[in-house]
């Protein structure tokens, strides 16, 4: 059985009681960066072999689990924080055991998607969640454009090192439109900033953004 788990974006305490009980007892964990689940791992006192799962080896590491699977051993995938498979390795896995029929679970956990969109304040029945803004400029600005014309709200990730470009050209494309900039979610820093693009700009070009970014966009017809 493969298990994609879930686990915390930041706080630890987030991990889930039946995300704790996989981990402790499949033969094989798979994840992301090693050294960073080692952390995890060390803190719920759990000791399991670890092999590397990641987006430079997913495609010939992929075939070695499946392998492994077909064979009866119990593995379980993670990241380095939240679900496998959204803008995370993973999907490749999940396809490859659906293909050759080999059971899988999904132990749901903490997404920094979901949890950006409820502390935002903005509209939540309806959203579309489109992963890291691309680096490119032109991309990037046809991604913006898109968000600008769009009914429901709209999620990104995006790096603080990029985020003041980003605001420039939302404050250009949407100079009314309500973001908020959910930063450090779970964490200690944790931070929800709310204002148009040109208001979120002059805050952060002040104090410059540090960790990890979740930006959502209101939708058109938001009042």
């Amino acid at each position: 059985m493969l298990y994609v788990v879930g686990t915390p974006i930041g706080n630890l305490e987030d991990i889930t009681l039946r995300a704790l009980s996989v981990l402790k007892s499949a033969d094989l964990i798979a994840a992301e960066d090693t050294r960073h689940s080692g952390n995890l791992l060390r803190h719920f006192e759990i000791r399991k072999p670890l092999v590397s799962y990641h987006e430079h080896n997913e495609a010939m590491r992929t075939a070695e689990l499946a392998e492994r699977l077909a064979a009866g051993e119990s593995i379980a995938l993670i990241t380095d924080a939240g679900m496998p498979g959204l803008s995370d390795p993973g999907a490749r896995l999940i396809r490859k055991c659906i293909e050759q029929e080999l059971p899988f679970s999904v132990v749901p956990g903490v997404s920094a998607i979901t949890t950006g969109l409820v502390g935002s304040g903005l509209e939540m029945k309806r959203f579309c969640y489109r992963g890291f803004l691309p680096v490119k400029s032109g991309q990037r600005e046809r991604e913006l454009t898109a968000a600008a014309e769009r009914a429901e709200t709209t999620v990104f990730f995006e790096s603080p090192y990029r985020i003041n470009k980003t605001l420039t050209a939302c404050a250009a494309l949407m100079a009314a439109r309500k973001l908020c900039v959910a930063r450090e979610l779970t964490k200690k820093f944790e931070e929800f900033r709310r204002g148009t693009g040109a208001e979120l700009l002059a805050h952060y070009e002040a104090h410059p953004a540090k960790g990890e970014i979740t930006l959502l966009i209101s939708g058109k017809d938001a009042k």
